[in-house]
């Protein structure tokens, strides 16, 4: 499946989020094997050539932090800028999609900052999916069973075979999600993610396969698995170059 070239595609990358549950330092700062967590999530972009440009939006006090030790010591070209962002998630993707309006761009990818695992191919994946059907975002079929609770009593088993876990990146037409942001502030609807507020436009959201190693670090637990899971990584990548 190839992408038109025409097609310009920018990605949104919320960061804003203090992660308390991690500790005192925001989550998305914290080091994973010697290097910033976003760091990670921002190389991840800047290594996808359907991506365009990046924007990336940070807690109000951290915007010069983010812009200084994070995007110029890195040297990540691709990012346009680095904006404050809001209360909520759901406030800092629309603070960016605002700053988008003017100008030319067709399609919008969603990611996470704490989601430093995510793979170049996925983000690629994503991208052609969502520039294809105007709304897309990666998931993995669910493992564990699931019971729907009430009162600390099991109400009924929900059949797993149709349950995914929904991650990022997320991928949609520009115009699509601005108007899903703007329904949803309309009518003070929280999301817990993008493709929600699409989904209640009665827009079809596509899955794409996601990687069970795109995890979202948020404790301390968290940042030990994605630890070992980067450092593994790059061991085989390392031994891959060397036995060129």
């Amino acid at each position: 499946m190839e992408a038109p070239e025409e097609i310009r595609s920018v990605a949104v990358i919320p960061a804003a989020g203090r992660g308390r549950r991690a500790g005192d330092r925001m989550k998305v700062y914290r080091p994973i094997c010697g290097r910033p967590a976003l760091a990670w999530t921002l190389d991840a972009f800047e290594r996808c050539y359907l991506v365009d440009a990046v924007v990336v939006v940070a807690a109000r006090d951290d915007v010069e932090y983010c812009l200084n030790e994070i995007v110029e010591k890195e040297g990540f070209g691709k990012v346009r800028m680095v904006i404050a962002g809001g209360r909520e998630r759901q406030d800092s993707v629309a603070g960016a999609l605002r700053r988008l309006r003017e100008e030319d761009w067709d399609c919008v990818v969603v990611h996470d900052g704490a989601r430093p695992l995510v793979r170049t191919d996925l983000i690629e994946d994503v991208v052609m999916a969502g520039r294809l059907f105007g709304a897309a975002t990666a998931a993995v079929p669910v493992k564990d069973t699931v019971k729907e609770v009430r009162d600390g009593v099991v109400v009924r088993t929900i059949p797993r075979e149709d349950l995914w876990a929904v991650q990022t990146p997320q991928a949609f037409r520009l115009d699509l999600l601005n108007r899903a942001h703007s329904e949803a502030a309309a009518g003070r609807v929280k999301g817990t993610d993008d493709a929600m507020l699409v989904e209640r436009l009665g827009a079809q959201v596509r899955i794409v396969d996601g990687d069970y190693d795109n995890i979202k670090v948020t404790t301390a637990c968290d940042f030990a698995v994605a630890e070992a899971l980067l450092a593994a990584r790059l061991h085989a990548e390392k031994g891959e170059c060397e036995g060129r």
